[in-house]
């Protein structure tokens, strides 16, 4: 007999166990939804720092309020621009550019149904009943509706008055749908890329076949046909809809095909194995205990899938962006030239530094006892990715030749990465108590928000930086002050390196035991 006051998750648990209660699909679904919302409010990051919670509200209301802004300003700016053309008829034709955007930024913001599936995949819960569960979660997200900051203003000015309120309803829907569909093709190509980096090339080459089609004829050959299946779905008609629902089961279909094979796969430890040669590097021992925590760095990036995956893909960004700058003049501004260059210099150290001892959780007792081996592993880090800053240098170099980039830019940011936005990145070595997988791609934690964070200010806040710089001391002035600065950091890193340590030993049993409880999750 059950005790009619058992809780809620105990009888969840002996449903799930074979017991006699039996919980429903609906139920189920329901104590999914609240777990990941429990996951959300109860992260680490926010129930231990209110700043985070503020800046992530901030950074959420600052963008949306940059959409609304164009939402109402572009109707009136486009009004009368364009040979009496219909300010939402331009929007339209554009719209391959919003699909591209929308889809490149989720790879910074959207997980991955099989990594929210994970947690659930060793009880005794159907995997296609939560792949289905994520999957619709998914394209019901409120992500795929972040849009609706522009286009609700944009529409209700352009469209509303011309052709009515149900008319401009239908035309949103319309592109609601094609975000959806976006999110799911984002979502396969995602998982794809998280088994192998060479899957990126799929929608790079599929995108650039659509930008082809838009810049190099003479007249953009999908500016109409855009237009026109827009202008459909504003005059409410059915076909646009089938199209669009058509591409969302596509998509949902193949999604739930590969992320529901790839997840069982990964989880069950299931990979083809075979014999690699072992490197000795043997020119290292002459460093002693640091020559060894060298090679251990080296050896993570070739051996470890999760590591190797982000280095190919900095380089294959770095290459991108070096190329496009020059062999084309569209990012010819001064603030595109700064981050180009400041995104070659910084972007290995983004792939490994803010998650600094995560990879190394793995392992973590066994680098704490030996006395000292925390701080020469920091020592081997700081000089791998010191010396790495000469590969993005080879990358530039072409640049500087054909005055793309300055000298004394590319001298600035270079001293500046390394002498001080990596002595900054290592700070985090102090806080950071997550294990991050060595080989799961398809199932793997994603780094936490504070890490995220760090990352996206060494993108921007060096700019700032430069120009304030140049704007006091002119140029070149303002790139000696960038080079001065690093070069004190990196004159004095044995300094800052060792107070590293000592607050990291200072934390050392609270670390540790976040290390050990995430890890194999």
């Amino acid at each position: 007999m059950q005790s009619t006051g058992i809780p809620e998750r105990n009888r969840l648990t002996q449903s799930l166990l074979g017991g006699k209660v039996q919980v429903g699909l609906w139920q189920l679904y329901k104590i999914l939804k609240k777990n990941e919302d429990l996951k959300a409010r109860r992260h680490p990051m926010f129930e231990k720092n209110r700043f985070m919670k503020f800046l992530a509200w901030f950074l959420i209301i600052y963008y949306a309020a940059i959409l609304l802004l164009m939402g109402v300003m572009m109707p009136t700016a486009m009004k009368g621009a364009y040979n009496g053309v219909a300010a939402f008829h331009v929007l339209d034709g554009g719209l391959i550019y919003f699909i591209l955007t929308d889809f490149w930024l989720r790879f910074v913001l959207q997980e991955t149904p099989a990594q929210q599936a994970k947690p659930y995949s060793l009880l005794p819960i159907r995997r296609s009943f939560l792949m289905n569960v994520y999957l619709a979660h998914a394209g019901f997200s409120l992500g795929n509706m972040f849009w609706a900051f522009f286009l609700v203003p944009f529409g209700a000015i352009a469209i509303w008055p011309l052709m009515g309120f149900w008319a401009f309803l239908s035309w949103l829907i319309g592109w609601w749908l094609l975000f959806i569909a976006n999110g799911y093709a984002y979502l396969f190509v995602r998982a794809l890329c998280m088994k192998h980096i060479a899957w990126a090339l799929l929608p790079a080459a599929i995108h650039a076949g659509l930008l082809a089609l838009m810049f190099v004829p003479e007249k953009n050959l999908l500016d109409m046909p855009c237009t026109e299946f827009m202008y459909a779905f504003a005059k409410i008609q059915l076909w646009p809809y089938l199209v669009a629902f058509a591409l969302i089961t596509f998509f949902y279909l193949i999604n739930f095909w590969l992320q529901t094979k790839m997840v069982y796969n990964e989880v069950a430890q299931k990979e083809e194995v075979e014999m690699k040669h072992t490197t000795q590097m043997n020119f290292l021992n002459r460093y002693g205990a640091m020559g060894e925590y060298l090679k251990m760095e080296i050896k993570l990036r070739m051996r470890n899938k999760q590591v190797r995956m982000g280095f190919i893909i900095a380089l294959c960004a770095m290459l991108f962006f070096s190329a496009m700058l020059y062999f084309t003049d569209v990012y010819d501004g001064t603030f595109m030239k700064s981050f180009i260059c400041l995104y070659d210099y910084v972007l290995l150290g983004v792939m490994t530094l803010p998650t600094i001892m995560c990879y190394e959780g793995n392992y973590i007792d066994g680098l704490m006892s030996r006395r000292q081996s925390i701080y020469d592993l920091l020592r081997a880090k700081f000089y791998f990715n010191s010396i790495s800053i000469l590969i993005p240098l080879l990358f530039i170099l072409p640049l500087v030749f054909i005055d793309k980039i300055s000298l004394w830019m590319n001298l600035g940011y270079l001293f500046f990465t390394a002498g001080v936005l990596y002595p900054c990145f290592f700070q985090m070595a102090v806080y950071n108590k997550d294990t991050l997988p060595l080989n799961q791609k398809i199932t793997a934690k994603q780094a936490n928000t504070m890490q995220q964070i760090v990352t996206l200010v060494a993108m921007f806040l060096p700019i700032l930086i430069e120009k304030i710089a140049i704007l006091i001391l002119g140029n070149p002035g303002g790139y000696f002050a960038l080079i001065a600065m690093g070069l004190v950091g990196l004159a004095t890193h044995k300094i800052w390196l060792r107070n590293i340590y000592t607050r990291m030993m200072q934390r050392r049993y609270v670390n540790m035991e976040g290390f050990r409880a995430t890890r194999n999750f």
